[in-house]
């Protein structure tokens, strides 16, 4: 069976939850950018056996963000990444204080990934307005 198809346990779907409720200070720096732009983007996606920091699904875009744990785990993240690309994603890698240094920067970079995954049809933002109720 493909592992798209897979469904997702409930252990890892908890463990998702709860790295989406302790996003790191550059995680939520960096939603905060990327949020309003559609393609939508997801925090903690569930792919496989990994959970990904973030993702553009419609993309097939993977943005990790690597702390200084990540430096005794370059073989793991390696492995992941071969994996995922694999199964048709892309993936981008920023350290966290690159995002805290330059989140405008790193988001138009990602931005950009995510628009050449589509063919150049750049991510935008929801207008103002968007969702909001009219007042009667």
């Amino acid at each position: 069976m493909h592992n798209a198809l897979r469904r997702v346990t409930p252990e890892m779907t908890q463990r998702a939850r709860a790295l989406r409720n302790a996003a790191t200070p550059s995680e939520r720096k960096l939603w905060r950018i990327l949020s309003p732009y559609r393609p939508r983007f997801t925090r903690q996606l569930v792919v496989g056996d990994y959970i990904l920091d973030l993702a553009c699904r419609q993309a097939k875009l993977v943005i990790e963000l690597d702390g200084s744990q990540h430096l005794d785990q370059e073989g793991h993240d390696a492995e992941r990444t071969l994996w995922l690309e694999a199964e048709g994603w892309t993936v981008l890698r920023f350290w966290n204080n690159e995002i805290l240094a330059n989140p405008e920067g790193c988001a138009t970079l990602i931005l950009a990934k995510v628009a050449e995954c589509l063919g150049d049809t750049h991510p935008q933002p929801l207008p103002s307005r968007e969702g909001r109720r009219r007042a009667a």
